[in-house]
């Protein structure tokens, strides 16, 4: 027989220390994303490193460029950054709501039938 406490949502830190385990594991990802993007912005666009990292952070925190382009190599390869970033950005999301998810999943779980005879059988 199932304890009741399987049947009950996680506690909220439990969930939100699963989501800090996983911001930890993203980290650097994140930071190989945002470094490319401001390499990309500095080397092949001119930009002075705080512009390249604003305008690669916006395109990694799915907002969109700020400086407009002059090259088109720059255009090309930031182009490619931001499909890459936008991938980035939904891989980010859904690892870190993954949690959540499966809390509210457990919150709203309802047995069918098979369920309740598997638990009630000897």
């Amino acid at each position: 027989m199932k304890s009741r406490r399987s049947q009950i949502a996680p506690h909220p830190w439990l969930v939100a220390g699963h989501m800090a385990s996983r911001a930890l594991v993203l980290l650097p990802l994140c930071f190989a994303t945002l470094g490319a993007g401001m390499a990309i912005y500095h080397w092949v666009e001119g930009l002075p490193w705080p512009d390249a990292f604003l305008n690669a952070a916006m395109l990694l925190g799915g907002m969109g460029p700020v400086d407009p382009l002059k090259t088109i190599a720059g255009k090309w390869l930031a182009g490619t950054y931001a499909l890459f970033a936008g991938l980035v950005f939904i891989v980010l999301a859904g690892v870190m709501l993954a949690p959540v998810i499966h809390a509210v999943l457990h919150r709203f779980h309802l047995e069918n039938d098979t369920d309740v005879a598997r638990r009630d059988s000897p």
